[in-house]
């Protein structure tokens, strides 16, 4: 059984929505796998989509571990990245009784420090390919439109010290051209990028269309990686992705594990509709 810690800050719709979909398909689908605990930087009250997501925690009776990362910045006077390593100790404190294999970084907020990395394999999910921008959601979107790219994808990566590009586990393409996009590019022709944001921001459809695309497939991608993971055909080992033959990852899957055709399969049998 590979036991999974669950890393978020639970802020919205978006960290309830990756947990709901593991953890149902974990369910459904038998995996040899389960969500260990979840870890939370808020604490019960703190906020009210946190709150939410702790009763989505609550209702699936997984152990939930809650730390303040606002008091925290509070007791150290607002200057929180001098003493990330301090506030990640203190994590590792509350989790030394727990079990996992794998964490999964899904909705977490905070970078983590090296110690960390260190302490455990850390999967972190990012909204682009292994070679693509680095950075939030919408500035990875952003970049996108301004670049005139014709794909983008997701990916997950090892959590390490350099942030966004950790050693690649698994990813998929995502294409950002053809009929869904070709009147969303031609919307951009003539126009100036910095007043669209300005004008319009995240409600451009453009930027809605591109992000769409990437939101629907984020979820396949963690589950079909912990799925992986789970039957040996990838693993983490030394703060090294490895393959099936616990070897480092070679020439034959440079950039992790591929996939687009396990995904696409996932997305014909299990529709976004019933992922909650």
């Amino acid at each position: 059984m590979l036991n999974i810690g669950w890393f978020s800050t639970g802020r919205g719709e978006g960290s309830r929505g990756l947990l709901n979909f593991v953890q149902e398909r974990l369910i459904a689908t038998g995996s040899d796998a389960r969500i260990n605990f979840v870890f939370s930087n808020r604490e019960r009250g703190e906020a009210e989509g946190s709150d939410e997501f702790f009763n989505l925690v609550d209702g699936y009776d997984i152990p939930l571990v809650t730390h303040s990362s606002s008091a925290f910045r509070k007791q150290t006077g607002g200057r929180f990245s001098e003493h990330r390593e301090e506030f990640d100790q203190q994590v590792m404190d509350k989790l030394a009784s727990t079990e996992a294999d794998v964490c999964v970084l899904a909705g977490y907020m905070l970078i983590v420090s090296g110690k960390m990395c260190r302490q455990y394999p850390l999967l972190n999910l990012h909204p682009a390919l292994p070679d693509g921008p680095t950075g939030t959601w919408q500035e990875v979107v952003w970049e996108l439109i301004e670049t005139k790219a014709t794909k983008t994808g997701a990916m997950v990566h090892l959590a390490t010290e350099e942030v966004d590009r950790g050693p690649v586990v698994s990813y998929v393409n995502v294409p950002i051209i053809g009929p869904k996009f070709d009147q969303h590019w031609a919307s951009l022709i003539g126009r100036d990028l910095e007043e669209i944001k300005k004008s319009e921001g995240e409600s451009y459809p453009l930027f809605r269309a591109i992000r769409d695309e990437q939101y629907l497939r984020e979820p396949y991608l963690l589950f079909e990686t912990i799925r992986s993971v789970s039957q040996g055909e990838i693993g983490v080992m030394g703060g090294q992705v490895v393959d099936a033959s616990r070897a480092p990852l070679t020439a034959s899957m440079p950039s992790g594990l591929c996939l687009d055709r396990q995904i696409a399969q996932a997305m014909k049998e299990y529709p976004a509709t019933s992922a909650g």
